[in-house]
């Protein structure tokens, strides 16, 4: 009898046991389900995380829902003030050396026009588009077609070589355009779309991110000024984007996609965009005057390492070495010398030589600016005027 009753409880046991676990696992589906509708489903605008530090310290990040790469605005508010713009340019034909390169066709000299075919961006409604100087600089006809697939033919109102950036105008009035960001509040990571006509496939849209700021290509040919500063993205740019808009989620032209590093002349997975800054001020020269009004400094200078910093006595590598300083000049002006280490001009940080050139093309004759340098191991404040 004992027995039996041995066996009815640990029956009665087993069950009681079953019969709790099926209702904490009903528990922790009802809890899980709830938390996916309160924090995954849409009309919860607001998700957290907790992403551990390097130090072990833990950051919450909160996500808006339009932090989401979700492109359809700008590309939508943007593609019409994207324009395909098809050049003319006259190259030079070679006369044939002797009677066999004449039988084998080869031409008779003199010159023949050359099709090639970039893009640009409205920047005005009454018809100003800027592009680059490599597109247009050499062209003897432009025509320019709108993303209505009007045509219009174009006049080159400016172009700056060093910095590549070009203005042509067209007979049109109430145009759509693209406002300027200001390119200097980029920030690494973000979310971009080129907009140009690759292999003559017009308005053609690709995203990416911001890869780098501050970027030069020092390959240049004896003698040639450049200017750069580029931002380097991995949204794919490829021959015909030349002159297209680098815009962000706001619909906003934050850069003007002018070149590629490739093998084979095609993407290979970066791309560079001359900054919204530097090309805005060039615009309003180049439509005000026919040129760029543009300032020097007056010194050489050097980049600073991590050794070089030591010696310095800078806390890490910041800011560009004052190597000479030209008498007379916006710096001698201002008691800049020979040793010193600008650390920023107007709140901008300097780090290189492609930053101290980019920042110095923002400015105009006349313009006066605040710099910080560091000499002797103090930062100071000087008024400088171009």
């Amino acid at each position: 009898m004992a027995s039996v009753l041995t066996n009815v409880y640990n029956k009665t046991t087993f069950m009681k046991k079953i019969l709790l676990s099926v209702l904490l696992s009903a528990a922790v589906s009802v809890g899980a389900a709830y938390m996916t509708v309160r924090y995954i489903l849409p009309g919860n605008p607001v998700i957290q995380t907790e992403t551990p530090a390097p130090a072990g310290n833990y950051r919450t990040i909160e996500f808006d829902q339009t932090e989401f790469p979700d492109f359809t605005y700008a590309a939508e508010t943007c593609v019409d003030a994207v324009v395909y713009v098809k050049v003319a340019v006259p190259v030079h034909v070679r006369r044939p050396h002797s009677i066999f390169d004449f039988f084998l066709g080869v031409p008779s000299g003199g010159t023949r026009e050359q099709i090639g075919s970039g893009s640009g961006v409205i920047i005005r409604p009454d018809g100003y588009i800027v592009t680059n100087n490599h597109v247009v600089g050499d062209a003897s006809r432009i025509e320019v077609t709108l993303n209505n697939n009007q045509t219009y033919p174009a006049t080159l109102v400016g172009a700056d070589p060093a910095t590549d950036v070009a203005i042509i105008k067209i007979e049109a009035d109430s145009l759509p355009v693209v406002p300027f960001a200001d390119s200097d509040r980029l920030r690494l990571g973000e979310w971009v779309i080129a907009i140009g006509s690759p292999y003559d496939l017009r308005s053609t849209i690709t995203a990416g991110i911001v890869s780098a700021k501050g970027r030069s290509m020092p390959d240049y040919k004896s003698g040639e000024v450049k200017i750069e500063s580029f931002i380097q993205t991995d949204a794919a740019v490829n021959p015909g984007n030349s002159g297209g808009a680098l815009v962000n989620k706001q619909g906003e032209l934050v850069g003007v996609n002018t070149a590629i590093i490739s093998q084979t002349g095609s993407y290979a997975g970066y791309s560079f965009a001359i900054p919204s800054n530097m090309v805005h001020k060039i615009a309003d020269d180049l439509i005000s005057f026919g040129s760029v009004q543009r300032v020097m400094l007056g010194v050489t200078v050097a980049e600073i390492d991590a050794e070089f910093a030591t010696r310095l006595k800078l806390s890490s590598p910041m800011g560009v070495y004052i190597n000479e300083v030209q008498r007379g000049g916006a710096a001698d002006r201002a008691g800049i010398r020979s040793g010193d280490v600008i650390l920023s001009i107007q709140d901008k940080r300097i780090n290189s030589f492609a930053n101290l050139q980019e920042a110095v093309s923002r400015y105009s004759p006349g313009d006066k600016i605040e710099m910080v340098i560091f000499r002797d191991g103090i930062s100071s404040q000087l008024d400088l005027t171009f």
